[in-house]
Order: C-alpha cells, then structure tokens, then sequence
C-alpha cells in the first residue's frame, strides 16, 4: 500500500510557480448621486440584460435578435473560440502518452571486406538479406512539476479570454445597432417636422399670393414667404441621406447588402420612449458583468500560468520511452514470439547551462504578469469612470430636453401671437416668418434632444455590461 501511495505522488507531481488569485479592486458601494428631477431616473436595482426590450419598440427587438444570428463579426469571435479550445487540446495531449507504429523492410547486403569480416558468422549466413521490423514506441512525459499542467491552465484561460472578447464584441455591436436605430427615428421624425412645417410655410406663401393680388401685402411680404419655403424645403435632402445612411449602418451590423432594410425600415416611425426608471447595479458588480474586464482578468490569469511554466523549465524532465517489436529475416517467422524486439527506460533531461535563456524566460513572463495585473486594474478603473460619465450624461441630456420642451411652447405662443397681430395689420410676415422659423428650430432641437437621450441610455447601458448574454 506505501509503495502504490508513493507511486501515486510521484506520478502526479507537484505544481511549481504562483497559483491565481482574482486582483481586489477597492470600489465605491454606490455610484454618485443622481438627480431627481428628471422623468427617467436610474436606481441601484439588478441591471436588465435585454434592456433594449425596455424601449418597447417590437422592431428594434426583432433586429437585436437577428443581430445574434447574423453578424459577421460575432461569427468571427465564434470562430477565435474555436481555435482557443483546440489550442487547449494541443496544450492537453502534452501531458498523455504517445504511441506511435511503424513498420520498415530493408533491403541488406554487408560488404565481404567491411565490419562483417572481423565477426565469425554463423555458418550458411547470408551477406545479403530482407529484414523486417514492425513495432510500436511509446512515450510519456512525467509531469512532476506541473509544466504541462500549467500550460493547460493558461490555454484555459486563453479560451476564457476569447469568449469574453466574443462578449464585448455582441456588446459593441447591439449598442451601435441601438443607437442607428434611434438615430434613424430621429431623423424620420426631424422629416415629419420639417413636412408639416413646409406645408405650413407653402399655405403661408398662397395667403400671402393671394393678399398682395387684393392689394392688402407687399411684394416684400410675398418674397419673404417664398423664401422661408424654400429655406425650409433645402434642408430635406440632407435629411434623406443621413436616413439612407442609418439604414445602411443597421443593413451592415446584420450582414444584409445595401438598402436590403429600406422597405422595413423607411417607413416612419415615432421614437422610441426611454423607461421611467433604470437599473444600474452597483460598482462593485461591474468586475463580473463588464466583457473587458472579464477578458482582462482572464489574461491575467493566462500570464500568471505562462510564469508557472517558465518556473518548471528549471525542473528536471522525465520521459518514460520505450517501444516493442518483431525483427525477423523472413516472413514466416515474423511474428514468433522468439523475434520479438524491445526496450524500455526512463530519460531525465537536467537543465544544467541555458545561456541564461530560462532566468531570461522567466523575467519575461513575471513582467507580462504584472503587465496583465495593470491591464486589469485599468479595465476596472475605465468601466466606472464609463458608468459615471455615462450616468452624468443621461441625466443632462433629459435635463436638455426640458428646456427644449419648454423653448418650443414659448415659440409656439409668439407664433400664434405674431400671426394674430398680422391679421389684424398691426405685423408684418417678415414677423410671422421669423416666428415660425423659430418654431422649426425649436421642434428640430426637441427631436434632437428627445434622440440625445435615447443614445445616452444606450450608452450607460453599454457601460453598464449587461446584455451580451444574448449571444452566448
């Protein structure tokens, strides 16, 4: 029973080097404050993984979904993981034995006057002769210091590594769908504004027309009138193309050729709403829910693992090699047992004089190490500072849309004001044109802002981490 336990250790080894430990990172236990005053307020609740569903828009749910299927980039990202995990197998099959056969048949004939002349053969033999050999080698190297084993351990890491880069990549690419997608309701709502307000300035110009053939405006009136429309109405191909862009953007994400969304999508539609209220997490939460720092820590692992390899390079190496056979002079007696062949034996390899290669191997995996320890704090240290920016911005872009809510209600007095007093003739149109010029301004810059605040939730929902889940 000792012998057998002591075999046991032996064969399993010890591993050399510095095990892993998950960096502690000091984070606040909550994020700053945020205002009140506002109609969508974040709080500190379980953050939403599909939190694009939140907008309640059915379309921009049904592109996310595609999203996960379609995406090249994600498909790429799959494919990396892939060669992670056969990289592992490689790693792996380091530390199983290896068996391999051949089998050879030569051809001899010994020279007369060479080495064969200084042996007594035996009587009858042959100087010329077939020899065959089939026979099977093995070999396994002893893992007694944990080198294959650490090896594994980063190759693990690696993959783990590859599959949250897979995560920040379906994190990446379902915020930049949201955000054309918001952007291209934006600029559908800005035409519907702009329709309704060249419609208006084309009444205001027949009004005018037909005041000046009554004698009642001037032909100044008349100009101006004609020149809002056309002020108006030049702003629409702008408008047109960035619509045609946004749709490309959202075509591209799902891997669909150009103007492939064009009948899905150009048809118009209201904005999407924001919630009344969001889940942000805590600080501290961001370390197992952010793709990056997920990915950074798994590098960190993989480095701390490449140092324990570099610390088992100064070890001994044992491999146990041996190999069994058949070697016969003809055919017929080939597989007798009496022409069975073989060996066996370990090997110890001592790693007396490198040149300084394994301390110089060394120093380099211990400063990738520490390397991947910074990478790591840095990646925490940039996702809260992405959180607060990203909270600030939010509530500043909601705080934006108040006062552009309440400069249109303004403008829309004055206008109703100014075109009260022309009928009266106390006014001109000059002044009716430059109050319903600010109108427009004021309903492009409420779309606007309303659009501001939809692409900032999708910021803080992008830094926040969570959503990628969807593509795993």
């Amino acid at each position: 029973m000792k012998l057998l336990l002591g075999a046991t250790v032996l064969l399993s080894g010890c591993t050399v080097g510095p095990n892993f430990e998950r960096p502690k990172v000091e984070t606040a236990s909550t994020y700053g404050s945020q205002p009140q005053d506002v109609a969508s307020r974040t709080y500190g609740g379980e953050v939403d993984t599909r939190w694009w569903t939140s907008f309640g828009d059915p379309e921009l749910t049904a592109l996310v979904d595609r999203l996960a299927k379609q995406n090249l980039d994600l498909q790429q990202a799959a494919e990396r993981i892939g060669q992670s995990r056969a990289q592992r197998t490689i790693a792996a099959s380091q530390g199983l034995p290896h068996i391999d056969g051949d089998a050879k048949y030569t051809r001899k004939r010994q020279s007369a006057n060479g080495e064969a002349s200084l042996e007594e053969p035996v009587p009858g033999a042959p100087l010329e002769y077939d020899l065959y050999q089939p026979q099977l080698q093995a070999s396994w190297e002893l893992d007694l210091f944990g080198k294959v084993r650490r090896t594994v351990e980063a190759a693990n890491a690696r993959t783990e590594a590859a599959i949250e880069a897979r995560n920040g990549i379906a994190l990446s690419a379902i915020a930049e769908l949201a955000q054309d997608y918001m952007q291209l309701r934006q600029l559908q709502t800005q035409e519907a504004v702009l329709r309704r307000n060249l419609a208006a300035a084309d009444d205001r110009v027949a009004l005018t027309r037909n005041r000046f053939a009554n004698g009642v405006a001037t032909t100044l009136d008349v100009a101006q009138a004609e020149a809002e429309s056309a002020a108006i109405a030049q702003s629409m191909p702008d408008l047109r193309n960035r619509e045609a862009a946004m749709a490309n953007a959202i075509a591209l994400l799902l891997a669909e050729p150009p103007r492939a969304l064009t009948d899905e999508l150009g048809r118009p539609a209201t904005q999407p709403l924001v919630p009344p209220a969001v889940p942000v997490g805590l600080p501290g939460e961001l370390m197992r829910r952010r793709p990056d720092i997920r990915q950074a820590e798994a590098q960190l692992h993989a480095a701390t693992a490449e140092t324990g390899v570099a610390v088992a390079s100064f070890f001994p190496s044992i491999n146990l090699m041996g190999n069994f056979g058949f070697e016969s002079l003809g055919l017929g007696s080939l597989f007798n047992w009496s022409s069975r062949a073989f060996a066996v034996g370990p090997t110890i390899s001592l790693p007396f004089f490198e040149g300084g290669r394994l301390k110089g191997n060394l120093e380099l995996r211990k400063s990738e190490q520490r390397e991947a320890a910074i990478a790591y704090h840095s990646a925490v240290l940039a996702a809260w500072h992405d959180v607060d920016n990203a909270l600030t911005a939010y509530a500043e872009a909601q705080h934006g849309g108040q006062a552009a809510a309440a400069t249109l209600a303004a403008d829309r007095r004055a206008l109703a004001a100014a075109e009260d007093r022309q009928r009266q003739g106390i006014a001109t149109m000059l002044d009716v044109v430059t109050a319903q010029q600010a109108v427009y301004r004021a309903e492009d810059t409420v779309t606007q802002s309303q659009g501001q605040i939809e692409v900032s939730l999708v910021t803080l929902y992008k830094a926040l981490g969570g959503g990628w889940e969807m593509a795993s």
